[in-house]
Parts: C-alpha cells; structure tokens; sequence
C-alpha cells in the first residue's frame, strides 16, 4: 500500500493527527468507544497479531470509512517502526491510514501543508494526539472543524488541560522556564491561534479524551476517561511470570535526570527487586542501553509497539517496575484483573540535572502521586 493509499472517495468527517505511537494507540481507543471501527480487512499484513483480526460481532458491519489517521511521521527510527505497527493495526481496524513524510527534508512541511489543507478544510472533527506540536498548532490555523478532540499524548495532557484551564500559553513541561527562544516568538502568533481554537465556544467543542487525572478541567471542555477496552478486548489475557520486569524513561534524554543517577537507580532496583528484562523508551539513546545492559545485567527489550499492548499480550512480570510516566496511570488500566503490580520509584531531587525546569520536580511528584492502583516506592538514595 503507498504512503497515501486508502483516502480516496467522499472526504471522512473525522481526522486525527498523530505523531507517536502511543497517540495512535488513544486515537484506536477513542474511536472504539465511539463506534467507528470496521470490519477486518481481507488481507490483513501477517505482522499483525493474531488477536487483533476479529470481527466485530453482532449488528450490521460497521466502517471506519469516516475516520482518517494522518501519521505526521518523525525521523526517529524506532518511533516510525512502532507507528508502521501501530498504523497495520489501524488498518485492520478498518481504518484510512494516511502516511506523511512530514519532516523528510526542507520542502517536507510545505508538501504535507498543502496535500492536507483541502482534507482540513472539509473534515467536520479533528483529532490531535499533541496540542503542543507545532505542526498541529500550524493545521489547527486552517480547519474549520466544530468538533475538536485531544487524545492522551502521556503526561504531557495532565500540562495541557491545566495551561488551557489557567489561560498560558501553551509549552511542555520539561522546557527551561524564562524567556521564550527566537523560534518561539516567530512561532507565537500561531500557538496563541491553536490555543484559542482549542478553547471551547459557542462554535466549537473540544473533548479530552485521557485515562490521566485532570485536576483542572478548563470551562466547556468535556472530559472522557479512557480505560484502554480496546487494548482489553483485542489483546490477552497475558501470561504472567513470576519476575520483574523495569519500563525505561527518556528523562535523561530530554535533560531531566542525570545519565549516572539513573544508572544507580536502575542497578538498584533491578537487584532489589529482581528484574530480568528492561523494556526500553522508544527515545532512549542506544549509547545508554548499551551502558545499562553492560552494568546491571539486565535484558534490553526493544518494544515494537506500545508498551500497554506488549503487557497486554504478555508474557510479562507479575512486578512491573516504574519511574514517574505516563504508564503508571495507563498499564493498571490496561492490566485491570490480572494481577499485575505496577510499582513506581519517586525521582530523588539530587537526580535532576541543572538545566532541569523548576516545575520537573512538582510535575513528577504529582504524576506519581495521582497515580491509581500503583505501590509506591520510596527514591533511590544518592550513593
């Protein structure tokens, strides 16, 4: 199938943007729940699992022919792997799957600008994993959809609704806080633009739909919880080991935690609790893995699709050892009645790297904190 094969006949009242593989996953969720799925494919690609090719059973065949998912695709070879997954599994859902080179040279964002503006101009929903991509935010300024929907795009959700509900503008969390860069202030009318857009009004609705808790929920927005039953009702239950099993972080990577620290802390756990495997993020940086295989022992698990979908088809430990991410709110859902035990160790201050947002310690603490059906682990100490 080509990149934009299956988005031909009459224009789908719904799209949705996404540029991870976990959006994607929420955006399969959230059609699910709204009843959009199709029928299986005839030819479903063999590299999907077995679980997922089921009919829907009972009632007249529904199609997803009103639903199109444009894969916005970042360079990053492994993001783009789990997505061609992620979008197989779309697909079989009954899905359009639209993929577009959208970083893929100087003249990229132009072509996918102007390929999707007629699409944006006619769609009567738009569905967006990441209200602070910029690329989002730029296609936000052309639609002229009455419905707006933001999927969980992890932690970053729980920042978003409490930006909208505050009035600020919007900036993920782990940013430096001070003065905006150059690219910000180019970039400002637009942002301001998404961030009135995505406010609700008598012309415009605007729904998040999120399995994180929402604390600050802005006026007119409509919240719905997701308990990942797609997740549940295509995948397992799994078989359960008698280890442990560590889900890796990309806080290093994106300057929070200090390299060694976290070192530390992994080889601590690991040997406290008795972990085997080490499931890594999908932005980890091989260098690192490499490092923590060579010191702690642990088996490097390179996931080729969300981490709630790899738990769910198992095998997997009966601990699952966490530091503060968006999976200790999302795997107890996703896990509900298998005795799974999500675990989640605090991130010790001294962790934090100078360069680290004043608000990454607060922000952290309280993803833990709201977690549900979670034990808490108490903070590696410094050696």
């Amino acid at each position: 199938m080509s990149p934009r094969a299956g988005h031909a006949g009459h224009p789908p009242r719904t799209l949705a943007f996404v540029e991870s593989p976990v959006q994607l996953l929420n955006v399969l969720e959230w059609a699910h729940l709204r009843g959009l799925g199709g029928p299986e494919q005839p030819d479903p690609l063999p590299s999907v699992p077995a679980q997922v090719r089921r009919t829907v059973a009972g009632g007249p065949a529904r199609t997803g022919a009103d639903l199109t998912v444009v894969v916005l695709s970042p360079t990053d070879p492994m993001t783009r792997g789990q997505l061609r997954r992620m979008a197989d599994l779309a697909r079989d859902e009954g899905y359009r799957v639209r993929w577009e080179e959208a970083r893929g040279g100087p003249a990229a964002p132009f072509s996918t600008i102007g390929g999707l503006a007629g699409p944006l101009r006619r769609a009567k929903r738009i569905v967006m994993g990441d209200p602070f991509s910029r690329y989002v935010q730029l296609l936000l300024t052309i639609t002229r959809a009455k419905d707006l929907v933001v999927v969980d795009d992890g932690t970053a959700t729980m920042e978003f609704v409490a930006q909208l509900a505050r009035g600020e503008r919007l900036v993920r969390w782990h940013r430096k806080g001070g003065r905006p860069g150059a690219r910000d202030l180019l970039f400002a009318p637009v942002s301001s633009s998404a961030r009135r857009r995505l406010t609700p009004s008598a012309r415009r609705s605007v729904e998040v739909f999120s399995s994180m808790p929402v604390t600050e929920t802005p006026d007119g927005v409509t919240v719905t919880a997701n308990d990942f039953s797609w997740t549940r009702a295509r995948f397992g239950p799994p078989r359960i080991t008698k280890g442990a099993d560590m889900v890796g972080t990309s806080l290093v990577e994106t300057g929070v935690v200090d390299g060694d620290a976290y070192l530390e802390a992994v080889r601590h756990l690991s040997r406290t609790h008795g972990a085997t495997r080490y499931f890594a993020h999908r932005r980890e940086s091989a260098e690192k893995l490499h490092r923590l295989a060579a010191e702690t022992g642990l088996e490097i698990v390179r996931p080729d699709l969300p981490l709630e979908v790899i738990a769910r088809r198992g095998p997997i430990g009966r601990t699952i050892l966490s530091f503060p991410s968006t999976v200790v709110h999302t795997l107890p859902l996703a896990l509900v009645g298998t005795g799974v035990r999500v675990a989640v160790c605090d991130i010790d201050p001294t962790w934090l790297t100078e360069t680290a947002s004043p608000r990454a310690q607060g922000f952290l603490s309280g993803v833990t904190g709201t977690a549900r059906d979670v034990h808490r682990l108490a903070a590696v100490s410094p050696a």
